[in-house]
């Protein structure tokens, strides 16, 4: 019996498209809200709202702490990963670059804008008798940290490339937040190191984020000037030269800097250090809850197990993964670092984050909020097995004997454990 279906061809699969592709330009979002701003207190200040427009200022903080977590709440999980035989086709698309390159120019124009706007003292052409006061310029020092922040991670995402523009991209985006040497650090110590008690980007459990700062900035700094001195010694070059890249990424900073305050004034100097300081501590508390209580094991030779997903804290959350290019996807990121962000992919062997990145942020900065949130996370990952935790040195004694009691171990047994942690 003939059936109707002989000589019929199935449908051809439709072709995977990578729905985010035009909402990667939001991106551009950060670096052009200071204009935004500008734009907002202007017409406030004729609508008789003077009274509230210095807030506007602030919108760095708003945009980041409030609006990127209220979104992320709203549209949820991302939950798309592009298919492995579109990847090369993702890889080659420049559009994704340009979007990259495209942040440099805003961020530095954001950057002179703020300048003219905190060394103004007529500003009648937007309301506002005289300059901006002290809340309105803080707010717009802070603001900028936020796109020098979000600049560094723009700065990571081309960094890690291959193609020689693309690195120097990387170097110049680092110069307003003075934390060029990052260049060294994260791809030659951090990415080598990840995720065990040697690398001061790693947050140890039971950490707090403000113990965790210092150490984080102190240490990547010594780490990247060994790290060159080491490759230059091996070059049979000496430190002091400009083929030195922290001393010439620094440099890079210290003439930004000195040409905007010979343009500006020295009175922009104090506002020039906050935004640094915020955007690179932006950074720094990204860091703190990417590899928080995460440590590779040592095999039988002694050295550290590889790398592998299970070893970053991964999030999938829509909009922020468009706002910072991927970033949380960040355990394929370790597995790979030279990939593209736009063909990150979400794995769900990697631990989990319960929120965003934006929302993590704010929880990092309250250590008991944090740790309530996190610290049975870490276990759980590990089986509660803390001995496979990268426990915080200062608080062993502690942990071990809070896990004896839970385990229901006499703490005077604790020593081979205490080894092993």
């Amino acid at each position: 019996m003939a059936t109707h279906t002989e000589g019929v061809q199935n449908p051809p699969a439709p072709q995977w498209r990578d729905r985010k592709r035009y909402l990667w330009l939001l991106g551009l979002v950060p670096p052009t809200a200071v204009f935004m701003a500008t734009a907002l207190v202007w017409g406030g200040n004729r609508l008789g709202l003077d009274a509230v427009t210095p807030a506007v200022w602030w919108i760095g903080p708003i945009l980041v702490f409030v609006l990127v977590p209220s979104l992320d709440l709203l549209f949820g999980p991302d939950g798309e990963n592009p298919p492995d035989d579109i990847v090369d086709a993702l890889e080659s698309d420049r559009f994704y670059r340009y979007c990259t390159y495209l942040y440099l120019p805003f961020q530095f124009a954001t950057l002179v804008w703020a300048c003219y706007l905190w060394s103004a003292d007529n500003l009648s052409w937007l309301g506002i008798d005289g300059g901006l006061g002290v809340v309105s310029e803080v707010g717009l020092a802070i603001s900028v940290g936020v796109v020098a922040g979000i600049g560094i991670n723009t700065a990571h995402e081309l960094g890690h490339k291959t193609v020689r523009l693309e690195r120097r991209l990387s170097r110049i985006a680092l110069a307003q937040s003075f934390y060029g040497h990052f260049y060294v650090e994260h791809n030659r110590g951090h990415h080598v190191r990840v995720s065990t008690p040697e690398d001061p980007a790693s947050a140890r459990f039971g950490e707090s984020f403000w113990e965790f700062l210092p150490r984080s900035v102190v240490g990547s700094l010594r780490s990247s000037w060994r790290l060159e001195r080491d490759r230059l010694a091996r070059l049979g070059r000496p430190m002091w030269t400009l083929r030195n890249e922290v001393l010439s990424a620094w440099l890079i900073s210290v003439v930004l800097f000195a040409a905007l305050i010979a343009v500006f004034g020295t009175g922009i100097a104090p506002y020039l250090v906050i935004q640094a300081v915020f955007g690179f501590s932006l950074l720094e508390v990204v860091n703190y809850l990417e590899h928080y209580g995460l440590l590779r094991q040592r095999t039988a030779s002694g050295r550290y197990e590889r790398c592998s997903p299970a070893h970053s804290w991964n999030s999938d959350h829509l909009v922020t993964n468009v706002f910072l290019y991927h970033l949380q996807r960040h355990s394929d990121h370790h597995a790979n670092p030279t990939r593209r962000y736009q063909t990150l992919r979400s794995m769900e062997i990697s631990p989990q984050l319960p929120a965003g990145y934006a929302t993590m942020l704010t929880l990092a900065y309250i250590p008991p909020l944090w740790r309530k949130v996190m610290d049975h996370r870490v276990l759980a990952h590990y089986s509660g097995d803390i001995s496979r935790v990268n426990v915080h040195p200062r608080r062993r004694a502690a942990i071990l004997a809070r896990y004896a009691v839970q385990a229901n171990v006499d703490p005077a047994q604790t020593t081979d454990f205490e080894e092993k942690a």
